[in-house]
Protein backbone atom coordinates (compact mmCIF):
# COMPACT_ATOMS: atom_id res chain seq x y z
CA UNK A 1 0.00 0.00 0.00
CA UNK A 2 2.87 2.62 0.91
CA UNK A 3 4.16 2.01 -2.40
CA UNK A 4 1.00 2.70 -4.51
CA UNK A 5 1.26 6.08 -2.91
CA UNK A 6 4.56 6.64 -3.73
CA UNK A 7 3.65 6.03 -6.92
CA UNK A 8 0.72 7.92 -6.84
CA UNK A 9 2.45 10.80 -5.79
CA UNK A 10 5.45 10.74 -7.92
CA UNK A 11 2.75 10.84 -11.26
CA UNK A 12 1.02 13.83 -9.63
CA UNK A 13 4.58 15.41 -9.36
CA UNK A 14 5.34 14.66 -12.80
CA UNK A 15 1.94 15.92 -14.34
CA UNK A 16 2.14 19.30 -11.57
CA UNK A 17 5.41 20.06 -13.21
CA UNK A 18 4.77 19.59 -16.93
CA UNK A 19 1.67 21.59 -16.65
CA UNK A 20 3.76 24.49 -15.03
CA UNK A 21 6.22 24.41 -17.82
CA UNK A 22 3.59 24.14 -20.46
CA UNK A 23 2.15 27.13 -18.91
CA UNK A 24 5.56 28.93 -18.54
CA UNK A 25 6.42 28.28 -22.08
CA UNK A 26 3.13 29.65 -23.78
CA UNK A 27 3.42 32.95 -23.34
CA UNK A 28 3.74 35.87 -26.36
CA UNK A 29 5.41 34.11 -29.39
CA UNK A 30 7.49 36.93 -30.76
CA UNK A 31 8.57 36.20 -34.88
CA UNK A 32 10.77 38.31 -36.68
CA UNK A 33 9.39 40.60 -39.63
CA UNK A 34 9.99 40.53 -43.35
CA UNK A 35 13.13 41.66 -43.81
CA UNK A 36 11.63 45.41 -45.87
CA UNK A 37 14.24 48.02 -45.78
CA UNK A 38 12.43 50.58 -47.57
CA UNK A 39 15.05 53.06 -46.86
CA UNK A 40 16.77 52.47 -49.75
CA UNK A 41 14.83 51.57 -52.81
CA UNK A 42 15.56 49.65 -56.12
CA UNK A 43 15.70 51.21 -59.00
CA UNK A 44 16.82 49.32 -61.96
CA UNK A 45 18.78 50.59 -64.83
CA UNK A 46 17.48 47.79 -67.42
CA UNK A 47 13.29 48.22 -68.75
CA UNK A 48 10.69 45.71 -68.26
CA UNK A 49 10.88 44.89 -71.98
CA UNK A 50 14.69 44.56 -71.87
CA UNK A 51 14.82 41.61 -69.64
CA UNK A 52 11.94 40.11 -71.29
CA UNK A 53 13.90 40.35 -74.79
CA UNK A 54 16.87 39.08 -73.13
CA UNK A 55 14.71 35.79 -72.02
CA UNK A 56 13.29 35.17 -75.04
CA UNK A 57 16.58 35.14 -76.42
CA UNK A 58 18.18 32.91 -74.48
CA UNK A 59 15.64 30.50 -73.90
CA UNK A 60 17.53 27.18 -74.73
CA UNK A 61 20.03 28.09 -71.93
CA UNK A 62 17.31 28.29 -69.52
CA UNK A 63 15.47 25.69 -69.93
CA UNK A 64 16.54 22.45 -68.29
CA UNK A 65 15.30 20.52 -70.74
CA UNK A 66 16.82 22.08 -73.59
CA UNK A 67 19.51 19.26 -74.03
CA UNK A 68 17.43 16.10 -73.45
CA UNK A 69 15.13 17.93 -76.27
CA UNK A 70 18.42 18.69 -78.45
CA UNK A 71 19.67 15.09 -78.08
CA UNK A 72 15.80 13.65 -79.03
CA UNK A 73 16.37 15.45 -82.36
CA UNK A 74 17.09 13.22 -85.46
CA UNK A 75 19.77 15.67 -86.81
CA UNK A 76 22.13 15.65 -84.05
CA UNK A 77 24.80 13.98 -85.96
CA UNK A 78 25.56 11.03 -83.37
CA UNK A 79 28.81 8.72 -85.18
CA UNK A 80 28.21 4.94 -84.71
CA UNK A 81 30.46 3.50 -82.34
CA UNK A 82 31.38 -0.11 -84.27
CA UNK A 83 30.03 -1.70 -80.83
CA UNK A 84 27.39 -4.23 -81.91
CA UNK A 85 24.64 -5.80 -79.85
CA UNK A 86 26.24 -8.89 -79.59
CA UNK A 87 29.43 -7.54 -78.04
CA UNK A 88 27.56 -6.01 -75.92
CA UNK A 89 25.49 -8.97 -74.72
CA UNK A 90 28.56 -11.20 -74.62
CA UNK A 91 30.09 -8.37 -72.03
CA UNK A 92 27.20 -8.74 -69.85
CA UNK A 93 26.97 -12.43 -69.77
CA UNK A 94 30.39 -12.18 -68.62
CA UNK A 95 30.08 -9.39 -66.08
CA UNK A 96 27.19 -11.27 -64.69
CA UNK A 97 29.40 -14.01 -64.67
CA UNK A 98 32.23 -12.67 -62.41
CA UNK A 99 29.94 -10.83 -60.13
CA UNK A 100 28.01 -14.42 -59.59
CA UNK A 101 31.23 -15.97 -59.36
CA UNK A 102 32.28 -13.14 -56.37
CA UNK A 103 29.41 -13.06 -54.51
CA UNK A 104 28.88 -16.48 -53.98
CA UNK A 105 29.25 -18.20 -50.57
CA UNK A 106 32.93 -18.88 -50.73
CA UNK A 107 33.59 -15.01 -51.65
CA UNK A 108 35.63 -15.58 -54.81
CA UNK A 109 38.27 -18.20 -53.66
CA UNK A 110 37.27 -20.77 -56.25
CA UNK A 111 36.64 -18.53 -59.50
CA UNK A 112 40.10 -16.92 -58.83
CA UNK A 113 41.72 -20.66 -57.61
CA UNK A 114 41.16 -21.63 -61.04
CA UNK A 115 41.06 -19.34 -63.26
CA UNK A 116 37.17 -19.74 -64.21
CA UNK A 117 33.51 -20.73 -63.31
CA UNK A 118 33.26 -24.10 -61.29
CA UNK A 119 30.68 -26.03 -62.44
CA UNK A 120 27.41 -26.44 -60.31
CA UNK A 121 27.82 -29.33 -58.21
CA UNK A 122 28.65 -31.25 -54.60
CA UNK A 123 32.40 -30.31 -53.86
CA UNK A 124 33.05 -31.87 -50.16
CA UNK A 125 35.52 -31.27 -47.91
CA UNK A 126 38.04 -33.89 -46.46
CA UNK A 127 40.74 -34.29 -44.42
CA UNK A 128 43.04 -36.33 -47.18
CA UNK A 129 45.88 -34.60 -49.02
Amino acid sequence: MNQRIVSIAAYIGSVTAATLAAALMSGNALAEGPLDDSRAPFVSVRSSAEVKAELAAGRSHISSYATEYALQQPDTGFLPSGYTRAEATAGYISAREQVHAMTSEDGGSAYLGHGGRMMAGAVLASSQR
